[in-house]
């Protein structure tokens, strides 16, 4: 692995000072590309997180133009900026914070001619994006190519969160074989809701990265931010799934 510089040292100290993480666990951070899409109040936010984490780099994906209604909750945007491609003002923001994580941005949405080359340079996949097409392509594409992704999503008040392990855990499609009616762009939604969800997005993909603490491996965490109830379910591994099921 590589060395630390003494900038990193300092910057990470406190993380480091953390039982089983270590400088081995922050030279993991440092050597691992995540791949964000969906980068929005709940992806972008997430992408804050593993930059000042030291997410050595971020692979960013999300096509579309910032929008006034964005800007309720996706804190790496700025208002001059309505009208433009987010993802470069993600970029920007975080390089800002962190000029030490490599980040690439891609102004593109997950589609099937995209989605091989994307997930292939990453270790892990976050999969915030704000439809069930895109997080069906990247959960086939996961699978396909034995890649960890963490699932979350949210629609009002409610929010789940697994991690999936092809070959380990249930997929998305075992989890979900018919998809929430979630799958529209325009819904109510509070900052602190998507920015809530985002955090322990972040810290599920440090886990899987570091080893550090055990993420949420066959394991559905369910969230009404409104009433504070959360929840962990079972989700069914279906061995007949059309994506991660034993083809025979």
């Amino acid at each position: 692995m590589l060395n630390l510089t003494p900038t990193e040292i300092e910057r990470y100290h406190r993380q480091m000072m953390l039982p089983n993480f270590g400088e081995v666990g922050q030279r993991k951070l440092r050597q691992a590309t995540v791949l964000v899409t969906g980068v929005g109040g709940l992806g972008g936010t997430a992408a804050l997180y593993l930059a000042v984490a030291g997410v050595g780099r971020l692979v960013l994906v999300r096509g579309g133009d910032l929008r006034q209604d964005d800007m309720n909750r996706q804190i790496l945007m700025t208002d001059d900026w309505v009208g433009k491609p987010r993802v470069f003002k993600a970029k920007e923001t975080l390089s800002a914070i962190n000029p030490d994580v490599e980040i690439e941005a891609i102004p593109e949405y997950v589609t099937p001619s995209n989605v091989d080359s994307l997930v292939l340079q990453a270790d892990v996949a976050l999969d915030c994006a704000h439809n069930f097409e895109e997080r069906d392509l990247l959960n086939a594409a996961c699978v396909r190519w034995r890649k960890p992704m963490v699932e979350a999503a949210m629609n009002g008040m409610e929010a789940y969160l697994t991690t999936i392990i092809p070959g380990e855990t249930p997929c998305l499609s075992c989890i979900f074989p018919e998809k929430p009616n979630w799958d529209r762009r325009s819904f109510g939604v509070l900052g602190a809701v998507s920015g809530t969800l985002a955090c322990l997005t972040a810290l599920e993909a440090i886990k899987v990265i570091t080893g550090f603490e055990k993420p949420l491996l066959s394991e559905l965490l369910t969230m009404d931010l409104g009433t504070l109830n959360f929840a962990k379910r079972r989700p069914y591994h279906d061995p007949n799934c059309p994506v991660c099921g034993n083809k025979g």
